[in-house]
């Protein structure tokens, strides 16, 4: 049976820090709840999709959130398959009981 993994990337529009003006910023949760900065790797939001999916990560939905006023919030939601886990080995019984030998 085919598992998933499910990541988010989100894509803010901030104020900047140093100067007047806006900045895009991007964070990375991934599957195992890690938060990280991605925006030092690219300033699009297509090319942070292509880095994912270079990755093995598929582009599941984008939503918007119209509630953060101009802050423009998007998130992408990404999806890839889990590597197949190694079959068990099965123990097997004889299927003689109460025998001597």
């Amino acid at each position: 049976m085919l598992r998933w993994e499910y990541a988010l990337l989100v894509r803010r529009r901030q104020p900047r820090l140093d100067e007047a003006g806006w900045e895009l910023a991007f964070t990375w949760y991934s599957p195992d709840g890690g938060v990280l900065d991605v925006s030092p790797y690219g300033d699009t939001a297509l090319a942070h999709l292509n880095r994912a999916g270079a990755q093995g990560w598929e582009l599941v939905s984008v939503t918007e959130d119209p509630t953060q006023g101009s802050s423009e919030l998007h998130r992408y939601h990404l999806k890839r398959p889990l590597p197949a886990a190694a079959p068990r080995p099965r123990i097997r019984g004889t299927g003689r009981r109460g025998t001597v030998g």
